[in-house]
């Protein structure tokens, strides 16, 4: 791609996501998610592939439709209070639709089911910005306007993606699938305890936001797309399967790994709330999503790649790609939970 073309697109991707971020107006935010929207679809087509274009196709259906419903329900309760302001949604039905469309933008389960087919359409790196920048202007107005959501039906929106983000990813074999699955079960885990302590919300997406993007680039550095793949990593580059292997318990939630810090707050925040039984189908929730993160692994560092493998060898070539992003990210994915209290304070 044309670097001037690229350079707008990614500004404009950039403009977009502030332009929600600094709004308290329903049409501000309607604009800056369209302008994301649009400056990410030619991204996405770039690579002119039949399963790009499908993708992009796909994913601009879904979110013009989010973005109309939004608009829409802004509207709505415009009617009902008189007045555009997002503090002030008051209406239920245009409460209900503006959470049934950020929940669709975003991919929170049972709205989820375009996210892992789009995913695996495209490359790596805008599969990357897809999960991991794409999230962060509905987070935003989802956010912004939680006071005002049912907290049953947050409840319910949590509880379903985490069940269907770890069980829909326990029979995959792409990669990418793997990790659209991943998302909508810490969609999940952000969305559940947003109406107890929203800076909790915040800092699972931050942490989601260095694991992911950890992944991503893990598996561009070694060209994988599918788990197959995986069990040659360990002969060209043992150290980076070693941490990728970290990454993805991370992501898992394990101790003493960064991944383990937003589910154990979470977790203590909802028994502090007066909800062990929703912390325990959490915890058993994460514990299905480990069981496919345990299988990259294995296939990683305990499988020896057999002889007649039924996939090209790849070469084993020295890569150009810049590794700095990588290592940036593998470490925060990593090391950053003794710096907790710190984190929390900083939030609070």
């Amino acid at each position: 791609m044309n670097p001037y073309v690229l350079t707008t697109l990614l500004s404009s991707l950039g403009l977009g996501t502030t332009l929600t971020f600094a709004s308290s107006h329903w049409l501000l935010a309607w604009m800056g998610l369209e302008i994301n929207t649009l400056a990410i679809i030619p991204l996405m087509a770039q690579h002119h592939h039949p399963r790009a274009v499908e993708a992009t196709t796909k994913y601009f259906l879904i979110q013009a439709t989010a973005a109309a419903v939004i608009l829409f329900a802004g509207t709505a309760n415009a009617w009902a209070t008189g007045e555009w302001s997002m503090a002030s949604v008051s209406d239920p039905i245009a409460t209900t639709m503006v959470l049934a469309a950020l929940s669709l933008k975003v991919g929170l389960a049972p709205m989820h089911f375009w996210m892992p087919e789009v995913l695996q359409g495209l490359d790596l790196l805008t599969g990357l910005v897809l999960s991991t920048w794409q999230k962060l202007a509905p987070f935003a107005l989802i956010i912004q306007t939680s006071q005002a959501f049912d907290p049953f039906l947050l409840t319910a929106l949590g509880l379903t993606s985490t069940l269907i983000g770890g069980w829909g990813g326990l029979n995959q074999t792409q990669l990418r699938k793997v990790l659209a699955y991943s998302s909508i079960a810490h969609m999940g885990w952000m969305i559940i305890v947003l109406q107890y302590a929203p800076h909790l919300t915040f800092l699972a997406l931050l942490m989601y936001i260095l694991m992911t993007s950890a992944a991503f680039l893990t598996l561009k550095l070694s060209y994988a797309t599918k788990i197959g793949t995986l069990a040659t990593t360990w002969s060209k580059t043992p150290l980076l399967t070693a941490t990728a292997a970290l990454v993805f318990l991370s992501l898992g939630g394990l101790p003493p790994l960064t991944g383990f810090m937003p589910k154990w707050l979470i977790l203590q925040e909802l028994a502090k709330q007066g909800l062990p039984f929703t912390a325990t189908i959490m915890a058993l929730a994460a514990l299905i999503s480990l069981y496919f993160y345990l299988r990259l692994c294995y296939s990683m560092t305990l499988i020896i790649s057999p002889n007649t493998a039924a996939s090209t060898t790849p070469w084993r070539t020295q890569t150009t790609q810049v590794s700095t992003p990588l290592a940036l990210f593998t470490m925060m994915a990593l090391g950053l939970l003794p710096i907790t209290p710190a984190v929390t304070a900083l939030l609070i």
